[in-house]
């Protein structure tokens, strides 16, 4: 227990550490060859006597599992151990099947990492303690039938590869964790070494919230927030538990160390266990399986498989395709994302790279957020050129900009081309002078109070007779020349 003296709230810093877990896209278990595709698998159908923690059975290394843990390591600049190895870490639970988890402890994959992040437009770097592997543990399935509460074991999950990725305790605030937790959630996926879920579990954090005096380095008892599953629980949760522990020091009271789970629907954290002394795992060496001695050669070819990462590509977005940093920070969001965009721009060099970023960003973007689909789908709906072809013929005035929408989203339902689209719907801008006079015409003799508005001075009448002239076109009016058609005509009255 730490007793402490009342200070004022205003008066503590805020430290943060995150421990985040990913399970790693392979095809089998981190020690056996089981299927890791356990999501929609019959429970325990993906066993065997490894997993199921039998005595006497003898685990093999995943190498594809450390290649990607090493990926990982680089990508978040760490030093790559000479020498690595798996320790047990020994603790009872109901879903831990051999009473101890094979994990990595005191020689980790990668060592000594760091990470940058950007809040308020500031840059901040997040030290990366280690990457270490390890395996997941089974599921437990609680049930509650006519008040006979019971729980059940699924295998399939144990033996899944992990890959802990723990930071410094760098961050002084919700929103800086946060930022750090997006910005690796995107390599990881850039990466492709894991799907990073949060709601399938694929991606899970827990995080270390401490507070001090300001200007001190007295932490005071650190508390362990768990069950956060998306990016806004963690900020919540911790935003909660910084003010939490603020107000309790304020009052006179003490804090705990202890652990704490997220209560969604409740907006708090809840006292789980009391953590009063560290846990004693028993760390030893897992003797059936032999260390890992990385060559320099097997290195540089796991560096060479790394991708082009989100900041890299994100610099360059700015500098070749010369887009605004808004446009280019949510284009490199996910490699899919920054893939399809850069196939978008390099199948027309007529259409410019931010005419194309605009349709990406704006039109595109409801689409997929209407619909529930992907990029990938998205591209596969619309591919490229079929794209570039339809912002070209918006560029070009052959049909206006909410006409384009129209088209692209029937191009996405269909398959067709834009061109085919427009040409069966009779989409066509009008720019044909004389139909446009006609139709001010219409508009100006069937509005008149508008135009006694215009009269009056008031600029707003000029729009709203637009808006009717291109209501009375179905929106193929170009909407330029009508403006000034509209403006000419009300100007000879």
């Amino acid at each position: 227990m730490e007793t402490t003296n009342p200070i004022p709230a205003l008066d503590y810093e805020t430290v943060i550490g995150l421990e985040v877990h990913a399970q790693l896209r392979t095809r089998s278990k981190m020690y056996c060859s089981c299927s890791s595709d356990y999501a929609n698998a019959p429970p325990n159908t993906h066993v065997c006597p490894v997993c199921l923690g039998m005595p006497g059975v003898l685990p093999n290394i995943n190498r594809q599992a450390v290649e990607y843990a090493m990926m990982t390591a680089q990508a978040l600049n760490c030093s790559i151990s000479q020498y690595t190895k798996f320790d047990r870490k020994n603790y009872p639970y109901p879903d831990l099947m051999k009473g101890y988890q094979i994990s990595q402890y005191d020689q980790p994959v990668g060592l000594g990492g760091w990470l940058n992040i950007e809040v308020n437009q500031k840059i901040k770097r997040i030290g990366i303690t280690r990457v270490h592997q390890e395996e997941d543990v089974a599921k437990l399935l609680h049930r509650d039938e006519g008040g006979m509460a019971y729980s059940l074991v699924d295998v399939n999950r144990s033996g899944v590869p992990l890959m802990e990725i723990v930071s410094e305790p760098d961050m002084r605030s919700a929103e800086e964790a946060r930022a750090y937790l997006v910005k690796l959630h995107s390599i990881l996926r850039y990466l492709g070494v894991s799907t990073a879920n949060m709601e399938e579990g694929s991606f899970r954090c827990d995080a270390n919230i401490s507070i001090r005096p300001r200007g001190t380095d007295k932490l005071l008892a650190k508390v362990e927030v768990k069950n956060m599953n998306s990016f806004r629980a963690v900020f919540r949760a911790l935003e909660y538990e910084g003010e939490r522990q603020r107000k309790v020091l304020s009052q006179g009271g003490r804090l705990a160390q202890e652990t704490r789970g997220w209560v969604e629907p409740e907006g708090k954290t809840v006292s789980q266990r009391s953590k009063e002394f560290a846990h004693d795992y028993r760390y030893f060496p897992e003797p059936d399986l032999p260390p890992i001695t990385p060559s320099s050669a097997w290195v540089e070819n796991v560096r060479a498989m790394l991708p082009e990462l989100p900041e890299a590509r994100f610099n360059r977005f700015v500098s070749q395709f010369g887009l605004p940093v808004y446009d280019a920070n949510l284009l490199t969001e996910n490699r899919e994302t920054a893939e399809y965009y850069e196939l978008l721009v390099s199948s027309d060099p007529e259409v410019s790279p931010k005419e194309i970023s605009n349709w990406l960003v704006g039109a595109a973007a409801g689409i997929l957020n209407t619909s529930g689909c992907d990029i990938i789908d998205f591209g596969r709906r619309v591919n490229p050129q079929n794209f570039t072809a339809l912002v070209k013929l918006v560029s070009k005035a052959v049909i206006n900009s909410g006409t384009g929408k129209v088209v692209l989203e029937e191009m996405f339902d269909s398959g067709k081309t834009a061109q085919t689209i427009i040409n069966e719907k009779g989409l066509g801008q009008i720019s044909d002078t004389s139909e446009l006079e006609t139709a001010a015409f219409e508009v100006i003799r069937d509005n008149p109070q508008a135009v006694a508005d215009f009269k009056a001075g008031k600029a707003q009448a000029v729009k709203f007779m637009v808006g009717q002239l291109m209501r009375l076109s179905k929106g193929r009016a170009n909407p330029n020349m009508a403006s000034e058609i509209i403006t000419r005509k009300l100007g000879e009255l």
